[in-house]
């Protein structure tokens, strides 16, 4: 079961108990990590930052392998790393292992668009558990990878590791926009659709029908601005709780 192909097993589903399981388990271990793991100071963060990369790295490239083996190779929608959420793949790169502005870049997006993404991805894994079984590769790397995403957003705003504020929009939207140019390029040419911009998946399909031709812009500006505001958002309830 843990490495089967799509439709061999029922998938775990979403809204159920089994779901809640999942968020319930994941809420556990972030707060056990939270309150057990010592964070003396910012190189400790660094330190969880690069191990957690290089960890995620390891899961992404596995999960490629298996999306090959099970002849998915003419399908880039289900091995390319760029979607929304891959963004942490680089961002943590950018965070983790360099200096300056580029690091900059990685910073802001963990603490802002990466925290939201990790929480609105524990509401609605649908691409995931959805398909697969609860006890898969699959959905365990996707439960993981989220988690991540979460610890990493809130012991970077716990311990101050990075100040948000909102002139440092400029940094996540560079990230986003070069991701969502390369995803572009790759649909156009692959009949691909990452980060969703060419066609409407989920709720963003109430958006294709609303913006028809300018749907692909729109989705965007979107990814680069309103991830942003949310984890800005999310960054100042963090900090008044801390207060």
């Amino acid at each position: 079961m843990f490495f089967a192909k799509p439709d061999v097993y029922p998938a775990c589903g979403l809204y159920n108990l089994k779901h809640l399981f999942c968020v319930l388990i994941i809420i556990a271990i972030l707060y056990f990590c939270i309150k057990k793991i010592t964070i003396k100071d910012k190189e400790d963060i660094t330190k969880i930052i690069k191990m957690l990369t290089i960890t995620v790295w390891i899961l992404e490239v596995i999960k490629i392998i298996f999306n090959f083996i099970i002849g998915n190779i003419n399908n880039v929608n289900t091995y390319v790393p760029l979607y929304y959420c891959s963004i942490l793949l680089y961002a943590g790169i950018l965070s983790g292992f360099t200096k300056g502005k580029l690091k900059k870049i990685g910073d802001v997006f963990l603490a802002t668009g990466g925290l939201f993404a990790g929480i609105a991805f524990l509401i609605s894994p649908g691409t995931s558990l959805g398909i697969y079984p609860l006890f898969h590769f699959i959905s365990f790397q996707s439960l993981f990878y989220h988690a991540v995403m979460i610890y990493l957003g809130l012991i970077i705003v716990k311990y101050d590791y990075v100040t948000i504020k909102f002139k440092n929009i400029k940094y996540y939207s560079l990230l986003v926009l070069i991701i969502c140019l390369l995803a572009y390029i790759i649909n156009i040419n692959f009949n691909g659709n990452l980060m969703f911009i060419n066609n409407g998946f989920g709720l963003f399909i109430i958006l294709e029908k609303i913006f028809g031709n300018l749907y692909c812009i729109i989705m965007i500006i979107g990814q680069m601005t309103v991830p942003f505001f949310i984890g800005l958002f999310i960054n100042k309830i963090i900090k008044s709780l801390k207060n």
